[in-house]
Formats: structure tokens, C-alpha cells, sequence
């Protein structure tokens, strides 16, 4: 995507290191066979944190299974030069959050609903989200890009999350950009 970046294009998490995005893959078919009948949210959000030479950011992919717990893992990017520029860094969060939902192709969402759908009589359910570390307060400075980023997260054809209900995004990443 970019070439002024440092990444090595892994995931991990409290437990892996270095998984491919086929092991986290998998990782997440084996989360839902465990109970396919559950209510399953996939949800994709990036974060980022400046410091003085570098900006951070942080792109969780997070399984959740309503009322039964979680699988989830990050991938870390970093960009040599501290960005800024609000938009440039909300702008690049989201198109890191793009790069990674694009890794889960039609096939990849269609075995993961595959799963559940046999089990949807049982109320069985699966919806994919893209969380977006931005509110719509109007003092949040983020605001004047929330209708640009929700477009973009819909262009992908997943639900689109803004704060207070983008905790992948504001919570799990964030976590994870603090040095």
C-alpha cells in the first residue's frame, strides 16, 4: 500500500506472535465451530498514537461471540514521521482498516457464514463491522470526517461504527499504540 511504512504484515496478539493472515483465519473458523449457533460480530478497527518520530498505528480484527467471549488479534504499522495532520492520520487508520477487511475476500466471508447459516433457525447470526476511531460530538474534532469515513466502511459493504460503539477501533487498537 504504502512504501513508507514499517511492518512486517503479521498479526498478533497476548498469546501469538507473527501469525499470517491465514492462521488468524483459521484462528477465527475454529472460534466459530466451536458454537456456530452463537450470534457472531466480526469487527475490524485501527487506531494511531504520535510520537516524536514515528506514528503508530494499531489494526485489530476482533471474533466476538454475543454473551460468550472473544478471539482477537492486531496488526502493528508504523510510519517513520510523526503525522499531524487529523485527516491524513483518520484517513490512513481507516485505509489500514480497508487493507485488512480486504484480506477476508468473498470466499473467506462466505466459509465464515457458512458456518452459522445452517444454525440460523436456532437464531444463529453473523454481521462484519468496521469500527472507526471517530464521533460525532460537536466537540469532537473528528467529526467534520464522519460521514467520509462511514461511506468508506460501507463502500466495503460492512456496518459502519463510530464512537461510542467503535471499541475495536477506540479501546482494543488503543490499547495497543501506547508505547
Amino acid at each position: 500500500m504504502n512504501n513508507d511504512r514499517l511492518t512486517d504484515g503479521t498479526f498478533q496478539n497476548l498469546t501469538q506472535k507473527n501469525m499470517t493472515f491465514d492462521q488468524v483465519f483459521e484462528a477465527i473458523v475454529q472460534f466459530i465451530k466451536k458454537d456456530p449457533t452463537g450470534n457472531f460480530t466480526l469487527m475490524f478497527g485501527t487506531d494511531s498514537q504520535v510520537y516524536s518520530k514515528e506514528t503508530k498505528f494499531i489494526t485489530g480484527i476482533v471474533i466476538q461471540q454475543k454473551g460468550k467471549g472473544v478471539w482477537a488479534c492486531f496488526r502493528k504499522v508504523i510510519v517513520p514521521r510523526r503525522m499531524t495532520n487529523l485527516h491524513e492520520r483518520i484517513s490512513y487508520e481507516t485505509s489500514l482498516t480497508e487493507e485488512v477487511v480486504s484480506l477476508f475476500t468473498e470466499e473467506k466471508k462466505e466459509q465464515l457464514i457458512n458456518l452459522v447459516l445452517p444454525h440460523v433457525y436456532k437464531g444463529a447470526s453473523f454481521t462484519i463491522e468496521g469500527h472507526i476511531d471517530i464521533g460525532c460530538g460537536q466537540r469532537n474534532k473528528t467529526s467534520v470526517f464522519v460521514n467520509e469515513m462511514i461511506a468508506r466502511m460501507n463502500s466495503l459493504g460492512i456496518e459502519a461504527k463510530i464512537k461510542p460503539d467503535s471499541f475495536v477501533a477506540s479501546t482494543y487498537a488503543n490499547r495497543f499504540t501506547k508505547k
